[in-house]
């Protein structure tokens, strides 16, 4: 795909048919909320690689920022995907987005989730979107889901209720709507970096539903089916930079081209009761317990992750390639990986897992941001590392590698590092405690804070990243 500066012209369905790339818009059957750079190297590029991608075309929601409805629907859905291996670049333009909408259009929302031709229903809304409890359920304490809760019973007893902010109470509006309308059963597919991620947005949607009305629950409940899924593929923020590239090699003027490692792997375990694109033929695996493949997933790839980005930015780096390549973040990530590596089964392969990590990590051409890891930290941090920790006191071992994860993160605020957090506020008020670093420790795991061994081993682990 190469083209001289003289042809170079905005990226379009209908410039690329005339140029002979025709990608018809596939009639809009799947949902997706939060449209973002992950989703589209992963979730949608599957979907067009399916042997029968002509029957499934995407309508895409915004998450956070409505700018990608804007660029994205002004070239019809379709972008350009690159795939940015150590020496070269592949490029590739995917057409199964045919509609990318501003996720504060509810009407639109709604009316996409409740079209009978609808069938799934895809999420990438981060792991803080699901706004869980410690049991799984609603966060009733958080004033937002609260306050939603009452523009639901208002909204399902016909009386005019302002439009719910948070991403569940949305998605629970849009399918009680399809339930009031009799609409077939749907899928509902979590592609985000939590373990057990279908049943966990189950618990929170019924959760509301239940505290709605039963009969709401009931409805929803016999209506919707949750798939979980463990969804890998390193994909970094676009930079201008991409678009100037993309342009380069291609001719083409793409304004939301995505750029992403080789290496993909998705795998699903769950029903889709009004059918689905044939994401195997893409690749996609279909199991009966996916649980070994998410925990394998989280706590190592993501887990990592957070232990490159809080270390890697307490000693100045950006990117993941250029933590990795340090000796002490390097270490950190070994024996985080060996913590976890002993509650792993022997069939998912951790050993070649971890080697084909150190080259995905490594590659240089790959800029993933540590900023953008840390995002969150606090969530992620009780999903990715403390879960390994607890586990492994219980089984009388001492976790280091995963104290040494969980201290690098409080290093890095004690060095006054911004670390952008849905928490920021419990974080702040931490800080500010006369023991900060127990404090921390104790909102990232009360369980942990109250396990002196645990703690002095944090302690020492913190001491060892340098603060101030």
């Amino acid at each position: 795909m190469t083209a001289s500066k003289a042809d170079r012209r905005p990226l379009t369905r209908e410039g690329l048919a005339a140029a002979g790339e025709v990608l018809p818009a596939p009639p809009e059957r799947i949902v997706h909320l939060g449209l973002g750079a992950f989703h589209r190297a992963h979730q949608a590029w599957y979907t067009a690689r399916a042997d029968d991608a002509a029957e499934w075309g995407i309508v895409g929601f915004t998450g956070r920022s409505p700018a990608m409805a804007d660029l994205l629907g002004a070239q019809g859905g379709v972008y350009t995907l690159v795939e940015r291996r150590t020496d070269s670049d592949r490029f590739s333009h995917v057409g199964s987005v045919v509609a990318a909408v501003p996720g504060d259009r509810l009407d639109r929302f709604v009316a996409a989730v409740s079209a009978p031709t609808t069938s799934v229903v895809t999420l990438t809304i981060t792991e803080a979107g699901y706004r869980l409890a410690p049991d799984d359920g609603p966060d009733l304490t958080d004033p937002e889901v609260a306050a939603d809760l009452e523009l639901l019973e208002d909204a399902f007893a016909g009386r005019t209720a302002a439009p719910p902010r948070t991403v569940p109470a949305r998605l629970l509006l849009a399918l009680g709507r399809r339930a009031l309308l009799h609409g077939p059963p749907i899928a509902v597919v979590s592609c985000d970096n939590l373990p057990s991620n279908g049943r966990r947005l189950a618990s929170v949607l019924l959760g509301l539903a239940e505290a709605v009305s039963p009969g709401l629950e009931r409805a929803v409940a016999d209506g919707v089916s949750f798939v979980s899924t463990s969804v890998d593929r390193i994909t970094p923020r676009p930079d201008q930079e991409l678009a100037t590239a993309v342009r380069a090699a291609t001719g083409w003027d793409d304004a939301a081209p995505v750029v992403t490692e080789p290496f993909s792997d998705w795998v699903l375990e769950g029903e889709f009761p009004a059918g689905r694109p044939a994401w195997e033929t893409a690749g996609a695996r279909f199991v009966a317990d996916l649980e070994p493949y998410e925990l394998r997933k989280l706590w190592l790839l993501n887990g990592a992750h957070l232990v490159l980005a809080f270390g890697g930015l307490s000693r100045g780096y950006a990117t993941v390639a250029a933590a990795v390549a340090d000796d002490d973040c390097r270490a950190a990530v070994e024996r985080l990986w060996d913590d976890a590596e002993q509650l792993l089964p022997r069939h998912v392969d951790v050993p070649g897992y971890r080697a084909s990590l150190l080259g995905r990590f490594g590659n240089p051409r790959i800029e993933h941001r540590l900023s953008q890891i840390a995002e969150d930290g606090l969530t992620k941090l009780r999903i990715r590392i403390v879960p390994v920790a607890l586990q492994e006191r219980r089984a009388g071992r001492p976790a280091r590698g995963c104290a040494q994860g969980i201290a690098s993160w409080i290093a890095a605020l004690l060095r006054g590092i911004d670390l952008p957090d849905a928490g920021r506020a419990d974080v702040r008020r931490a800080l500010g405690e006369p023991e900060p670093g127990t404090a921390l420790l104790s909102l990232a795991s009360e369980p942990l804070a109250a396990d002196q061994a645990f703690a002095a081993t944090v302690s020492a682990a913190v001491r060892q990243w340098g603060t101030p």
